[in-house]
């Protein structure tokens, strides 16, 4: 899950400046660019130090034994795979690379996980197995291709991925014979498709096309002869999430939104096709579940309101188990130990990094296995979220709609500046985890920060998610105007000093909102941010540009590309005349770094002032903790120059 920030490649070392920025000075040092950063002044560095020295753990899955799990975490420049033997035992770590690892995946039925690791950001990522018995990492793919999902059957013997091998833009299902070392493409009907179970016997695979976050077509393909049969109704336009075979292989447990606004549990018959739901009483999303290894428990989780709640069911009885009270937060990576005794999950929340717990859930006890490092701060002095709702401009159901937001409150009696976080995706939604920055800017900057789920976001129903698709794009935009006039109903926060901070999606979202309330706003960061959809589009790698598409619009339709122009940061760029703060992975397959480039080329032409950060072994965001912590001390910087006017603080 994303939460809260994140965050083809075009001439990226060529000089910048034009006739008029030739003032601008390009400076390179080791891999990272800079165009008009100063110097980060030493205390300010000082005061971030332990801040950024925080760090979480993510659970990754049970070892085939059951006795320790793997978790990913980071003790050097990059989240790595650790073991863990025991509840608060040591961490062992077992992948060593300066590239960060991903899509980790343990084996069921043998001391073995697969992982996967790209260059620089790149994304092409290539999947590896980590032999336990003999800790030999072996490369599973052909070392070009972008691969990823991987998913292990029962047995351990078959492993299935997800890899553009066979023409550089489809997303095909391919299944890899562990024992025997061969791998064969099972799907390529076009388009991008993954994995997502295997039934008990290994002889059929559930396969899923992702189209938008409004839609997707779970299909079943036997392995033997390759026949795909569709568990979709082509007539109607579902999201799917999860799919689970029944222990049998009778049935398929699954969640998705086609019966309501929110994404609910079912099962279905798969001979019958007949489905009901087991969740229809619960108004929020079912984001996720396992089955146990038996097929006798499920264990699902719901995101209420942006928090996330754990259920277990027994399936035979139809009643949920009583479980231990949970840490308040977003739980993720919830698995069930291989005897089903026992279930693993990580969870993080807004005042503490991702730590991995398990619950025995004869007992009912809560087990916690690791304590992630918090730089030597005292927790107690961190500042927890309010959820909060500001009225926008439209109306739900008769009345005013209204947009959740959290505020990080400062202590004290203000005026505070605040930064308005604006989330990428379009459709994904920030949640209360832990943020080392909002925690700096509002317990140590006096700097409130608000972090709005505009419309568009996923997590509260099918049709709030759409509000902001095709021609209805910038009315997300209308809502962080509407933020900005619910700052200036607030008697502790000072109107006058607002910033916008957003990466990817979220970097347009600020773009954008500099474009339209220029005279509002102090300031603004954009990571990775896109500044003309139609040249995204255009320079977004193949593998994704129909699933972009589907999501902004088709630039090639008459219309909306004079629509996608009309809105773009790009073509209202005059209007930005408050600094600018733009930061860029050179290797960034999804927004490329010609996006940054231009809006930094035309702002400076107009006359703006706009910091300029390149890093050339990073992607769409920065994942390296050396990279990660050099732009947050700039980005304070940049606050405190331009947005809380007190170089005092």
């Amino acid at each position: 899950m994303k939460h809260l920030i994140v965050v083809a490649t075009l001439s990226l070392c060529a000089p910048l400046a034009t006739a008029a920025d030739a003032s601008v000075a390009r400076v390179e040092s080791g891999t990272r660019i800079v165009e008009n950063v100063p110097d980060i002044p030493a205390d300010l560095a000082e005061r971030l130090q332990r801040y950024q020295n925080t760090r979480g753990a993510q659970f990754v899955g049970w070892n085939a034994d059951g006795a320790s799990v793997l978790i990913s975490t980071r003790f050097g420049n990059t989240a790595q795979v650790h073991r863990v033997k025991m509840p608060g035992g040591a961490r062992e770590q077992l992948t060593f690379y300066e590239e960060p690892v991903r899509a980790i995946a343990a084996s069921p039925a043998r001391d073995m996980f697969v992982f996967g690791k790209d260059v620089g950001g790149s994304e092409f990522w290539q999947l590896y197995a980590f032999d336990g018995a003999t800790r030999e990492i072996t490369m599973l793919t052909d070392g070009k291709s972008r691969n990823g999902d991987p998913l292990f059957s029962h047995d351990g013997r078959q492993l299935a991925y997800s890899s553009t091998l066979r023409n550089g833009k489809d997303t095909d299902v391919w299944v890899r014979d562990l024992d025997g070392g061969k791998s064969r493409v099972v799907v390529t009907a076009g388009g991008s498709w993954q994995p997502v179970d295997f039934s008990g016997d290994g002889k059929r695979l559930i396969v899923m096309q992702y189209v938008s976050a409004n839609e997707s077509r779970p299909t079943v393909v036997d392995l033997a002869s390759g026949a795909l049969t569709k568990l979709y109704d082509e007539k109607k336009r579902v999201a799917y999430g999860n799919l689970r075979f029944s222990s049998d292989g009778a049935s398929v447990y699954y969640t998705s939104d086609e019966s309501g606004e929110f994404s609910e549990l079912r099962k279905r018959d798969l001979a019958s096709t007949r489905s009901t739901s087991l969740t229809a009483n619960i108004p929020w999303d079912v984001e996720g579940f396992v089955m146990s290894h038996d097929g006798r428990r499920i264990a699902f989780v719901t995101n209420e309101d942006a928090i996330g709640v754990l259920h277990v069911r027994d399936l035979d009885s139809g009643k949920d188990l009583a479980l231990p009270k949970l840490p308040t937060g977003v739980i993720d990576a919830v698995e069930f130990r291989p005897d089903g005794a026992q279930v693993a999950l990580s969870i993080n929340s807004a005042t503490s990094p991702s730590d991995v717990y398990s619950i025995d859930l004869a007992a009912g006890t809560l087990a916690r296995w690791t304590e992630s490092e918090v730089g030597g701060l005292d927790t107690a002095s961190f500042i927890a979220p309010e959820l909060v709702r500001f009225p926008t401009f439209d109306k739900a159901g008769g009345k005013p709609r209204t947009i959740p937001a959290l505020y990080y409150r400062p202590k004290g009696d203000g005026p505070f500046p605040s930064v308005v976080v604006i989330h990428g995706g379009p459709e994904a939604q920030s949640r209360p985890v832990f943020s080392a920055d909002a925690q700096f800017l509002a317990g140590k900057l006096g700097v409130a920060v608000l972090v709005p789920n505009v419309r568009g976001s996923s997590g509260y129903g099918k049709t709030y998610l759409e509000l902001d698709n095709g021609f209805k794009r910038e009315d997300s935009v209308k809502d962080i105007g509407a933020l900005l006039d619910w700052i200036g109903t607030r008697k502790e926060l000072d109107a006058g000093r607002v910033g916008v901070y957003g990466g990817s999606y979220g970097g347009y979202m600020v773009l954008a909102a500099m474009t339209h309330y220029n005279a509002r706003l102090r300031a603004g960061v954009d990571i990775v941010g896109i500044s003309n959809f139609v040249t995204f589009l255009n320079n977004t790698e193949s593998y994704r540009r129909d699933l972009r598409r589907a999501e902004y619009g088709d630039e090639r339709d008459p219309k909306m590309h004079a629509h996608l122009q009309k809105i773009s940061p790009m073509t209202n760029a005059k209007n930005i005349t408050i600094p600018l703060f733009v930061a860029q992975g050179a290797n960034d397959p999804r927004v490329p770094a010609s996006e940054a480039e231009q809006i930094v080329r035309t702002v400076r032409g107009n006359g703006g002032n706009v910091w300029y950060l390149l890093q050339k072994d990073e992607g769409h965001g920065f994942q390296k903790k050396s990279n990660k912590d050099y732009f947050g001390a700039a980005t304070m910087q940049f606050w405190k120059q331009y947005l809380i006017g007190d170089e005092r603080r």
